[in-house]
């Protein structure tokens, strides 16, 4: 697998991206500097999924960004995305790659230390670690961890991680000195007024973090 750039990761969510779309917002994203792109629609059937996917796929094309997709190993084999993120309740991880083969990116979320020291950095490439802040946008989350939690999670992690949970712009100072390689963000591009203008914001802020 190549480098994997998780230093602003979007969670694409239709709800708030419905103003403009998941493929127009994703491509404006990634003009601002996203550098991954996760299709997460918990509504949408597979074929809605490879649908959306491969479109998203198509706009991204030559731009460098990765296309994850979120739980469905179907949909993300037959997009053929660069990777799919899975939850500690969904697929297991040795299922997961054995299915989507060696060369696709595989992401795991971890909430807990325990769950993130458990990872197996021969099976998963990265972990979304959080909810660093309680979020709308999942609701069935389990407790904020904060930034120290985030840094203890950090620590026990075998393998590259993005911080997830309410984070925006302002924040990415503390997600780089707790540990993590990058912020995801939903809300904070999703829904905005300007996704491409909300993602340079984001990036110019994890420049500075990174000075």
């Amino acid at each position: 697998m190549n480098r994997l750039d998780l230093s602003l990761y979007l969670v694409l969510d239709p709800g708030l991206c419905a103003a403009f779309g998941m493929v127009e917002t994703a491509q404006a994203a990634v003009a601002g500097g996203a550098t991954v792109v996760q299709l997460r629609d918990k509504l949408a059937d597979t074929a809605r999924m490879i649908e959306t996917g491969r479109a998203i796929k198509g706009a991204l094309s030559g731009t460098g960004a990765r296309l994850i997709v979120n739980d469905d190993v179907e949909a993300a084999i037959a997009i053929d995305a660069d990777g799919l993120h899975i939850g500690q309740d969904d697929i297991n991880p040795v299922t997961a790659r054995r299915l989507i083969g060696p060369d696709m990116i595989l992401g795991l979320s971890a909430e807990t230390e325990a769950l993130a020291a458990a990872i197996d950095p021969l099976i998963v490439d990265y972990a979304g670690l959080g909810p660093v802040f309680a979020t709308p946008t999942k609701p069935d989350h389990k407790p904020a961890l904060g930034f120290e939690g985030l840094a203890r999670l950090v620590r026990a992690c075998p393998v590259p991680s993005v911080a997830i949970g309410g984070l925006n712009a302002r924040h990415a100072r503390d997600v780089f000195a707790a540990g993590a390689q990058g912020l995801a963000v939903v809300s904070a591009i999703c829904g905005t007024r300007n996704p491409c203008g909300a993602a340079r914001e984001i990036t110019e802020s994890i420049g500075k973090a990174r000075a």
